[in-house]
């Protein structure tokens, strides 16, 4: 059985104060997760702090990105040991913003992802089309190269420390949301992907996230289908009342 995993990606929102009094609300409310995984995603400069404030919690904490090398000549970046310093035991790779605002390619994804993965971070892998490629029919094509070329080189071992993440580009913070059908489809065909370049064992154990302005109010029908394993969550990560109420929806 896979354990539903429900992430809050921050984004570049919120400075320290605000970002502990998100923590601690959700921490408040999710004494007890009820078999959900729950992980949240602040912005780099207070990943202490709120690893501070969720110390002794069932929550983690991730990195929104990091980069392939432990130190050196790297203006701006963070190493996957920079960030288990600071209380992280995930980090989110290949979000549709890192991929076409900052031109991330698949073969940059696999450099951090084998390096976050050999450091001991788990990764969720984010994969997704654009709207002109789900319309042109060439969606499956796309999600199978991010797949292909973004996991290359891993071996079994590997990806029991990976999730991945749909996130169709044209559903996040758009409003827009994938119908339950469409988000199933999409994960059936990962999943079926990912048993290619594996095995049945690795494609049946692996949890995939839906990600694309995931609310409240549509998770109970995105988490009822049988290949969507948890969520990637944005907008609605940064109150504590609904990020709570969506591990609630995940939790039934």
């Amino acid at each position: 059985m896979r354990i539903p995993i429900v992430a809050g990606n921050w984004k570049m929102n919120m400075c320290s104060a605000d970002s502990v009094a998100l923590a601690r609300s959700i921490r408040q409310e999710l004494t007890d997760p009820g078999g959900v995984e729950v992980v949240v995603c602040p912005v780099s400069t207070v990943l202490n702090a709120v690893s501070d404030a969720l110390d002794d919690s069932s929550i983690s904490v991730s990195g929104q990105n990091c980069y392939h090398a432990e130190n050196g000549a790297f203006t701006g970046e963070l190493s996957p040991q920079m960030l288990h310093d600071a209380g992280c035991t995930w980090t989110i790779l290949g979000h549709s913003e890192r991929r076409h605002i900052f031109g991330e390619t698949n073969a940059l994804l696999n450099q951090k992802i084998k390096f976050a993965l050999s450091s001991g971070l788990n990764v969720m892998f984010c994969i997704g089309e654009t709207l002109e490629e789900r319309e042109s029919g060439t969606m499956n094509d796309v999600l199978q190269q991010q797949i292909g070329e973004g996991l290359a080189e891993l071996n079994e071992n590997a990806m029991e420390h990976v999730v991945i993440a749909y996130e169709p580009v044209w559903a996040i913070g758009t409003g827009l949301t994938a119908t339950s059908e469409q988000a199933e489809e999409a994960h059936a065909f990962v999943r079926s992907v990912v048993q290619d370049k594996f095995s049945g064992t690795v494609a049946e154990s692996l949890r995939i996230q839906y990600g694309g302005s995931v609310k409240p109010d549509n998770t109970v029908e995105l988490m009822s289908q049988p290949n969507v394993d948890g969520a990637l969550v944005g907008g609605a990560s940064l109150d504590a009342e609904s990020f709570v109420a969506i591990v609630r929806a995940a939790q039934s």
